[in-house]
This record gives C-alpha cells, structure tokens and sequence, in this order.
C-alpha cells in the first residue's frame, strides 16, 4: 500500500492528470478513427483555464496565472484592511495576502468558521502573490481562444470589467475573470499613456506630435493669442528627478512656472540640471499645508467648501495620505461640519514606514492648543493624541492608488498633490476611477494647481481659494 501523502497538488499535478485522463478515456478497443478525432481536437486547444465555482456558479481564470493550489486556514489576521482580506499566510517561507472572492464581490456567504479550512488558488501577478479563496476548485479546461465571448451585463452581481469574457464547455457557461484587473496594476495601459502623450505634444505644439496644430488667421483687431511654451525638455527631468508628470491635469500651472523660470535662470540655462533644480521648478506647485498639519486659516477655507450633506455615513478616500497629518486634518474638520454623521476615511499611501507610522502619531503641544483641541485628548505620558472618535474613523491602509481601489461610494475624494506624481496614464485611469467610486452629490479636491477641468466628465466650482469638482 502506498504511503499518504500531504504534499499539496499542483496545476501542473492536476493537468497531468487531466491529459492521461483524456488519454486513457477512449479505451482499449477504441477505433483508430476516434483516436485521431481526439488527437485532431487537442490541437486546436489554445487556452486552458482553471475552474472554480462560487455560489453556485462556475468561473474561470487562465491556467498562466495560476501558481499551484492549494487548503489552508488559520489566517494570521492584520488589522485595519478592507472585509475581503482574511489576513496572511505563509506559503513556504513566503509571506502573502489571502483575498477571499466571495467578499470582493458581495455574495452572500455563511458565517466562516474558526479553523475553517479554505480551497485555495494561489496567483501571481507581476512579482506578487495572492491566495485566492473560492468555494470549490473544480478542474482544467481546455478550449479555443476564439470561442470566448465578450462579458454581458447579465452578470450582474459582479462588476463586468472585472470579467475577461464567458465560454461554454460541455453545456456549461463559464464566466472567466479578468485576474490582472481585479488585483493588477492600472497603470499598464499603453494605448492610453499614447493618447496622453499625443494630446500633451498637441497642446505644447511640439514638431512631430502627428499633424500639426492649424493656424487660425489673425483678425487685424484681436489681440495675439498667448504663444504656448515648449517647455518638453523640461519634462523628462521633472519624471526622472522627481517622479512629476506633466500631463493636461497640471498643464496650465507647468505654462506659468515655465515662464517664471525661464526670468529666474534666462532664457539660456532652464534645463534642469539636478534634482536641486527639479525642487525648485516643484517649489510652488505644492499645496498649502502639504504633507502638515492645516492652519486655521487654510481649514476654513476647506470647511467653507464642503458642501450640505445629510447622509448618515460621510464616506471619504484619501490616496497618497503621507504621514498622516492631512488625514487627521480632514477627519477633524468632517466632525465640525458634519457632527450628525459617522466619519469613515480610507487613507491610502505606498511609503509603507509612513502608513505604519500614522495610526500612532502624535500631536506637538502648539497644534493640539490650536484649532484641533476639540479633538486632542493627553496621554498619560504627557503626549497629545486625537480622540478615540476622531482615530476610530480613520483605516490607514498600506495600498497604491494606481491598483483596483474596492472601496465602497465616496462623499469626498480627497487627493491633493497626487496624481500628478503618477504616470501620465495612471492619471487617466484613476481620474476615470474617481467617477466610478463617487456619489452624484460628491465632490474631490485636487491640489491647488491640479485640475480635472479638461475632462468632460467633471465641472469645477470655486469657493474661496479652494476649487472642488464635481461629476456632469
């Protein structure tokens, strides 16, 4: 008798076994003419995709990106995460997230048990890993590329651009998800970084950007039009020095500082020579009070921006939060204006010191006295903190704005001096993403020199200083 084994089956185990299964499945005294039937049906065969049901329904996704599968359970919790993450686990010597699908896509489940033990997939994409969590994991299937149709809306429980296609195997319908969108990067998106780049050489009337722009004849009467500034060399060196994208989000301040530089260095020296230049091209980019704590003065002006809410729950997202100091600044701010409603901020950042940093961080005696003294209580060492409300509203989470954000629908939006630190597609992409995740009576706040005024979808109000925008 064969020893028992607790060696985990992998895809490659299961679709060795898949194939001497088909071989063997014609028998002894199968005719020829079948067995070519079926070696002539193997080879059209270009797409092999593993199943899996949840609630009832079959899924797939493509076999390339599956690593192995895998049983396992006693998840080590980590707090502050969104529902769908069970927590880590440590996959031989390899620490990594297990995402359960069912309550990525809102489907009705039981109560999980304790020591449950989970039917796993275990995924890779790019360099990373991620154990997925399914009902049942079911075989590998072979077909043709081609008889994959594209996603119908009938699906509705789950987002469809999160649905690569569906295909029918043995009256079976499979719906076969988009893996690399539900936990991949956005920012791969060449087609769009394309057309950013094409529309920026258009609006900088660059030479070789495609046709060139039309020149409209003059009226003797009108005034010249104000001449556009090239400033692309500039560009690369912002990107490479300082990871800053010009793009049509902070085209119109890039004009003006452009000129102001070009009177600080003469018309001769404005390249940027290091990141020493690259700061102080950036140095009036930046918003008020970024990446500190608000002045009184500048809190009222937010304040005066928000707009009437009744809501019972003000849902806020803050990418790109930094240390915290503008998280704990708008979760104050909210509990003045909206002193009826629970606050709950996410507020996302991929300086991973930072984001570990903030839940703890402490209040300077001169800021607590200040503005935010309603909302700082003393510890016992003599330090300042926020209240328990005020921090009880806030999950910081360890997180990239440019990947699949599964956040419930936002009040406010919050993302000062982000997006232009991101890839010009990225820019896009997110913006689109923005639209998605807001409500119709929300707003977003971008940074000071930052605007979405070129995108049809949005329309910008200014209250003050500070200009909001919201959906069309």
């Amino acid at each position: 008798m064969e020893a028992a084994t607790n060696e985990k089956p992998t895809i490659n185990s299961v679709l060795k076994e898949s194939l001497g299964n088909l071989q063997s499945f014609a028998g002894p005294d199968a005719a020829d003419g079948a067995v070519q039937e079926k070696k002539d049906n193997m080879v059209v065969v270009d797409y092999k995709m593993v199943t899996f049901s949840l609630a009832g329904k079959d899924y797939a996704i493509d076999i390339m990106k599956v690593k192995e599968i895998a049983k396992a359970g006693r998840f080590t919790y980590v707090p502050n995460t969104l529902p769908f993450v069970l927590g880590v686990y440590n996959l031989r010597g390899e620490i990594i997230p297990i995402i359960d699908l069912r309550l990525f896509f809102n489907i009705d489940m039981p109560e999980r048990e304790v020591d449950a033990v989970e039917n796993m997939l275990i995924v890779t994409i790019g360099e990373q890993t991620f154990g997925v969590v399914v009902d049942e994991i079911d075989k590998v299937v072979g077909i043709q590329k081609s008889t994959i149709n594209p996603p119908h809306p009938l699906f509705g429980d789950i987002n469809i651009k999160y649905i690569q296609g569906v295909v029918e195997v043995n009256n079976r319908l499979y719906i076969l998800l988009d893996i690399e969108r539900i936990f991949g990067s956005k920012a791969d998106n060449k087609a769009a970084e394309a057309e950013v780049v094409k529309n920026m050489s258009a609006r900088m009337n660059m030479p070789g950007a495609g046709a060139p722009a039309k020149k409209v004849e003059k009226k003797p009467a009108a005034p010249a039009a104000p001449e556009k500034v090239d400033y692309s060399f500039v560009v690369d060196s912002l990107s490479s020095m300082r990871k800053f994208n010009a793009s049509p989000l902070n085209d119109k301040w890039m004009q003006i500082r452009y000129k102001e530089w070009e009177k600080e260095r003469g018309k001769d020296k404005t390249q940027l020579q290091d990141a020493g230049d690259a700061e102080a091209f950036l140095k009036s980019f930046f918003s008020p009070c970024n990446g500190t704590w608000w002045t009184k003065e500048y809190a009222d002006a937010v304040y005066k921006a928000l707009p009437d809410n009744t809501a019972k729950q003000i849902v806020v997202w803050n990418p790109g939060c930094g240390k915290g100091c503008e998280t704990y600044s708008i979760a104050c701010l909210l509990r003045k204006r909206y002193p009826e409603a629970k606050i709950r901020i996410y507020a996302h950042e991929v300086d991973l010191l930072a984001i570990s940093n903030a839940p703890l961080l402490s209040v300077p005696a001169d800021v607590a006295n200040g503005w935010y003294a309603p909302y700082i209580t003393k510890k016992a060492n003599g330090d300042f903190t926020f209240t328990s409300d005020v921090r009880d509203s806030i999950m910081f989470e360890y997180h990239d704005c440019a990947n699949t954000n599964a956040l419930p629908a936002c009040d406010i939006i919050f993302a000062r001096d982000v997006l232009s630190f991101l890839p010009a597609a990225s820019q896009q992409t997110i913006s689109a993403d923005f639209a998605e995740k807001l409500k119709g009576n929300g707003i977003v706040v971008l940074g000071q020199n930052e605007s979405l005024e070129g995108n049809a979808a949005w329309s910008a109000k200014t209250v003050g200083s500070i200009t909001i925008f919201e959906k069309k």
